[in-house]
């Protein structure tokens, strides 16, 4: 008896090894994806402007990166105690102005130059709905918005009345792709591409209108990866809504994929678009971190410091394979 439904995912010709540099970039769903490749040592930057979930927020990103877009005192603005970017996410707010700026721009040079590198991005989109200031927002908060940009990435908890809610029709998230994909391709030439749609429910939007949201996504999505061969898509969204489809699967907001749910995308994801080399090595750098998060009972016991040694001549070990795998933070535990 069958109970799921069967998903053919078409692996990629030319899959991702330990030798490439990972961007990821998007919605919060993109953080459970970066966070897992970065615990098996691949070479991963993730979300240089903090969690984005509009297209437009990334698309506008991502120029900024190709461009080495450096923030000044006049992009910030100042609410509930703190200085602020309409582009960027709230890790990166600070009551000292300067902090501010040096945080962001820091994290845009960093981008510029991981970018220019990097041989894969990852785009996870989260929603359509986008959402601008309205004219008549206090003048305090109009800075960092210029006539191209109309939209915000953040909030920044914000009064509601200070927005116009916006769902981007499907033309408008093609157009915005289309023009940051020209725009990348010149830039770093070598660039592959993998987008997915993030299986989080936006449920505040309603739930008529995140379906929605999210159909214009796929889409637009679907219209530019089958415009180039360099563009591909990961099903993150269908994997979860089609193949696992039960609450059980969700966290408590009913919104949020749970761990289970997660791993079984991560899954999926390494089997497809990870070399099988990278696969094998990633494991064993798995149970290697398992090991070092390991709490000892009697930390001081000779069967504690024969586990120490075991693990430490396994890292010594795939170090001497690997030696552009940095192994340093582990080497220092099981040597301690």
């Amino acid at each position: 008896m069958q109970f799921q439904i069967p998903i053919n995912i078409k692996p990629l010709k030319e899959p991702i090894t330990y030798h490439d540099k990972l961007l990821l970039i998007g919605s919060c769903f993109t953080e459970h994806i970066g966070n897992y490749l970065s615990d098996v040592k691949l070479q991963v930057l993730q979300n240089p402007n903090g969690i984005l979930f509009d297209p437009l927020s990334v698309c506008r990103s991502i120029i900024s990166y190709i461009e080495n877009k450096q923030y000044k005192e006049e992009d910030l603005f100042y609410l509930n105690e703190a200085w602020h970017s309409w582009n960027h996410h709230s890790r990166f707010s600070n009551p000292d102005k300067a902090r501010a700026l040096e945080s962001i721009n820091q994290s845009q040079q960093e981008a510029h130059q991981f970018l220019k590198e990097a041989d894969w991005l990852i785009i996870t989109l989260g929603s359509s709905f986008a959402y601008k200031l309205v004219a008549s927002a206090p003048e305090a908060l109009q800075k960092g918005i210029t006539t191209e940009q109309s939209s915000v990435a953040n909030c920044h908890k914000a009064p509601a009345q200070t927005f116009q809610k916006h769902l981007c029709t499907i033309e408008e998230t093609v157009t915005a792709l289309d023009g940051m994909l020209f725009r990348l391709f010149h830039f770093n030439p070598r660039l592959n591409i993998i987008f997915t749609i993030s299986p989080v429910r936006h449920l505040r939007d309603g739930v008529i209108e995140n379906n929605r949201s999210k159909a214009r996504l796929i889409e637009a999505v679907h219209h530019v990866v089958n415009k180039f061969d360099r563009l591909h898509y990961f099903p993150a969204y269908e994997l979860v809504i089609d193949v696992l489809r039960d609450y059980r699967f969700y966290d408590i907001d009913m919104a949020h994929p749970n761990y289970p749910a997660t791993q079984f995308v991560l899954e999926h994801f390494f089997n497809a678009c990870v070399e099988e080399g990278a696969k094998v090595l990633a494991e064993e750098i798995r149970k290697i971190n398992i090991a070092k998060n390991h709490k000892p009972f009697n930390p001081g016991s000779q069967q504690h410091r024969q586990f120490l040694q075991l693990y430490a001549n396994k890292v010594a070990q795939l170090q001497a394979v690997h030696p552009y795998i940095n192994f340093a933070a582990e080497q220092a535990y099981f040597n301690a």
